[in-house]
């Protein structure tokens, strides 16, 4: 059985957040890797239930009339 996907990823964070991503994942003595995913992992669900852009747009902003 193949392992799990390790692809790597650059991920971009305002400053003050990754402070205190870096903060909470050394209280835990994590990495900052596995604090994004517990993250996700939690607000995945709420996160899903954000309209896509493609919801929002008037209808003269996607071409349609």
């Amino acid at each position: 059985m193949p392992g799990p996907d390790k692809r790597k990823q650059s991920l971009y964070f305002p400053e003050d957040m990754l402070k205190e991503i870096q903060n909470e994942a050394n209280r835990q003595d994590r990495s900052l890797s596995w604090v994004v995913q517990q993250a996700w992992r939690i607000a995945s669900k709420e996160i899903r239930k954000f309209p896509s852009v493609n919801d929002v747009l008037e209808p003269h902003e996607t071409g349609e009339a």
